[in-house]
């Protein structure tokens, strides 16, 4: 079977990373701990080791049960696998609220600017003068040193325990469509309640991502599992998809984060 055929062309590059990682804890015995993975990211690993593997064993974990961007470690079935094991680091610093506002996008553009790549970063807090950031343990000190300004606030990050991160729990809220097409523009129109003519505009201004991507192809084809992010308008996801009606139309399953 052709392991492909179940994944867009464009995720090749990481399927490919994916087996070469099943192959070397195959062949080495030792567990192989990935950088921070998407959603959509961790649902390949998932499908391609499976969780009914018998000689190996996937845990995800970034910080709290509530992460979206987890690490993964794939083992050998009798390994012990810890939080510990993940080598996350929690670092946070506060700010003057009352002086400067600030967004969970200023501190990953801050992240981002102090030359860390996008992988070594996992969820970030902003909120009540409070920034939390989680990394890889491997990079905190030279985050810690090197990110010193979110937007105008100084800020000194210092490392604290894992145990008071504040992610908190995504409130996801679902709804039953149906829609005449599996494209893009069609489910972003009634996912959001808009014209199909401005959601074809927001595609094409680059104010729309599929799992974490930007897409500007109006007719790109959606599935169970994707999840979206509209500029401006906030996050959703395709949960499922129910089979067509006898008009041929789509019925499926979304939820949009309150």
């Amino acid at each position: 079977m052709d392991i492909y055929q179940h994944f867009r062309n464009e995720e090749a590059p990481f399927i490919d990373q994916v087996l070469s990682w099943k192959e070397q804890v195959e062949r080495s015995y030792i567990p192989k701990l990935t950088d921070f993975l998407d959603p959509r990211e961790q649902q390949i690993v998932e499908t391609i080791i499976g969780t009914g593997n018998d000689e190996l064993q996937i845990e995800a974990f970034g910080g709290s049960p509530h992460t979206e961007r987890n690490r993964m470690i794939i083992a050998p079935f009798y390994e012990e696998i810890t939080e510990e094991s993940f080598q996350l680091t929690l670092l946070e610093a506060t700010y003057q609220e009352k002086f400067v506002t600030l967004t969970h996008r200023d501190a990953m553009g801050a992240f981002l600017s102090s030359g860390v790549k996008r992988e070594k970063l996992g969820d970030i807090f902003v909120g009540d003068g409070t920034i939390q950031i989680i990394v890889a343990a491997e990079i905190s000190p030279y985050v810690v040193m090197n990110l010193t300004s979110v937007k105008h606030a100084k800020i000194k990050l210092a490392e604290k325990e894992l145990a008071s991160v504040r992610i908190p729990r995504p409130n996801w809220v679902e709804s039953s469509k149906t829609v005449s097409s599996l494209r893009l523009d069609t489910v972003l129109k009634e996912i959001y309640r808009m014209s199909r003519k401005d959601a074809q505009q927001a595609i094409d201004r680059q104010l729309v991502k599929v799992n974490h991507k930007v897409v500007q192809d109006t007719k790109y084809p959606l599935g169970a599992g994707d999840l979206l992010s509209f500029r401006g308008k906030g996050r959703s996801k395709v949960i499922q998809i129910e089979g067509q009606t006898k008009k041929e139309k789509w019925r499926i399953t979304t939820a949009t984060l309150e």
